[in-house]
């Protein structure tokens, strides 16, 4: 083949030794590349050298697969690459990673002003490159790992069958053996252990957070339900919250004392126990006798957004009774990905215990009943109705904060939305009951009346948690082909796979924003419950010192 230069040597040979394939690189180096593009936030340079080192391993993979493929249409053994085109490869992949890394620090500091957030830090040119490397390389680690076992269950199994049918089932058994392990015994495992770390979570109260003394409250000593049971976050939500004094001296308006009720995982033995405990405590706190009665899905442990619940108080003038259940131990973040099932069974037994209570009082002596979940709760709160007329039939209204992608009615809504709406902030049926909005001051369609029972969808296009599906792997989404959102970057494109990796690792910063860009509404459900509950004589100039209240709470 010819004399190759001494710098081809040098430069290929611990590739060589590492038993790397050009082909596998030549991918590896495309989609690590392809990785650098913007996406709908700014990374941090661990969480882009995650990405880029699992779009590098994935690439490999795919390339080393391509090859084998060919070689096997064409009949021919592997030929080695010459060094010198190895060479090559090598060093244009370096500045094509190079080159990209430049470019992408340029996008990540468009990301970041969007986003309201710090410059790209010097560090993530530094980062990103030796933490590809390492989960690149821990990837490939594993894969060889993995092959390693079948080739070595294949020889076991040689001794009984014919070596090609030892060498599938060797393959198909290690690929039974790690589904079983993530989907069924570790999962399972895992799970539990979490469960019972974060279980002890429960047991501790925040500092500042006190008993309340007033009936109003559950957790109160005439309560039914025990205060020590309610878990950390419900104990955090009956405690807190404004004052009827608060609520006048902020709007200018006569207000009432709010009514807060919660029950626990501990206060009783299922979900509809809990339910039934809710709506017992509801009662005799006189919750069916106030003006608007708000049943709440929450989040993760408890948890109830504190601007969501508070600025509900203030807007109805503390006239008002907010009721809900914790589902379970597990954080937020962690329950998106594993408690959805719980999250629909709770949200469907409150509402409905609280429905079949609220449903047998006069007519005339029915509070306004009102519906609220974010993130998660809207999963969960969606769950209690079929669409849209079940919704205006049962309800007043409905406030649904940052919904997952995989929420059903609001993905039905979304997808039978009026001709020429964005998905990013959709018109359905011409905003008769069900509207969208980016910015709770002003759903579209703008100007047009909105009567009777009024839903509404607040969502961002920044927001990972709406956009993230796993159809992103294969399936170019409407929102990437339409003019894009405010708030996300003009360069980002859709890219098979690599935008998956993308939006799951936006996931992990997307609380880390500003309020009104990826999932942190802070202060933006002022707007949203005075659309919802237009009350009589309100201001946009109360709206606007609500918005600055709320947006203050943790």
């Amino acid at each position: 083949m010819g004399a190759v230069p001494g710098w081809a040597e040098r430069l290929v040979g611990p590739v060589r030794r590492s038993r790397l394939l050009p082909a596998g690189l030549a991918f590896a180096i495309v989609l690590a590349c392809l990785s650098l593009t913007p996406s709908l936030l700014p990374r941090s340079p661990l969480a882009q050298g995650a990405v880029t080192g699992t779009a590098a391993a994935s690439g490999y993979g795919f390339g080393v697969f391509v090859a084998w493929c060919w070689r096997g249409l064409r009949d021919r053994p592997r030929e080695p690459w010459p060094d010198l085109a190895r060479s090559v490869l090598l060093v244009g992949g370096v500045a094509a990673l190079a080159t990209s890394l430049a470019v992408g620090v340029r996008w990540q500091d468009e990301a970041h002003e969007l986003a309201g957030t710090e410059s790209t830090p010097v560090a993530f040119v530094l980062l990103v490159p030796p933490v590809a490397l390492v989960v690149a390389a821990l990837l490939l680690a594993l894969a060889r790992g993995a092959r390693a076992l079948a080739r070595r269950v294949a020889r076991l199994l040689e001794r009984r069958l014919r070596p090609s049918v030892a060498r599938v089932l060797g393959v198909v058994s290690v690929g039974f053996l790690a589904w079983a392990l993530l989907s069924g015994v570790a999962a399972d495992a895992g799970l539990r252990a979490l469960d019972a770390s974060f279980a002890l979570g429960d047991l501790e109260t925040p500092d500042g957070v006190d008993r309340p003394s007033t009936p109003l409250r559950s957790g109160s000593p005439e309560s039914l339900v025990d205060w020590d049971e309610l878990g950390r976050e419900g104990r955090t939500f009956v405690a807190r919250g404004p004052s009827s004094e608060d609520i006048t001296e902020l709007t200018d308006r006569p207000s009432m004392e709010p009514i807060r009720i919660f029950t626990g995982l501990a206060n009783a033995d299922d979900t509809e126990q809990q339910a039934a405990l809710a709506v017992a405590d509801l009662e005799r706190a006189g919750g069916f006798e106030r003006q608007h009665l708000l049943v709440v899905t929450t989040t993760g442990t408890g948890w109830v957004e504190p601007s969501a619940a508070s600025g509900f108080e203030y807007v109805t003038g503390g006239d008002s009774a907010i009721v809900g259940m914790q589902y379970s131990h597990l954080p937020s973040w962690l329950s998106f990905v594993v408690d959805s099932a719980r999250a629909r069974d709770a949200g469907r037994a409150l509402f409905d215990a609280v429905y079949a209570r609220w449903s047998s009082l006069p007519f005339d002596e029915r509070p306004e009943l009102y519906v609220f979940g974010e993130s998660l709760g809207s999963f969960g709160a969606e769950a209690a109705f079929s669409g849209e007329f079940d919704l205006d039939n049962r309800t007043s209204g409905a406030l649904l904060v940052g919904p997952p992608n995989f929420n059903p009615l609001y993905r039905s809504f979304i997808e039978d939305r009026d001709a020429g709406s964005r998905e990013v902030e959709p018109v359905y049926r011409e905003g008769r009951i069900i509207r969208f909005t980016t910015k709770a001051e002003r759903p579209p369609p703008e100007g047009e009346p909105w009567p009777g029972s009024r839903v509404l969808y607040l969502q961002h296009a920044s927001d990972p948690v709406t956009w993230w599906s796993p159809d992103l792997l294969l399936t170019r989404p409407d929102w990437l082909e339409e003019p894009h959102g405010d708030d996300v970057p003009g360069a980002m494109r859709w890219i098979p796979y690599v935008t998956f990796l993308q939006v799951s690792a936006d996931l992990a910063a997307a609380f880390s924003t500003q309020p009104a860009h990826g999932h942190n509404f802070s202060g933006e459900h002022a707007a949203g419950w005075v659309n919802l509950l237009q009350p009589e004589g309100w201001t946009p100039d109360i709206t606007e010192r609500l918005r600055q209240e709320l947006a203050r709470y943790p």
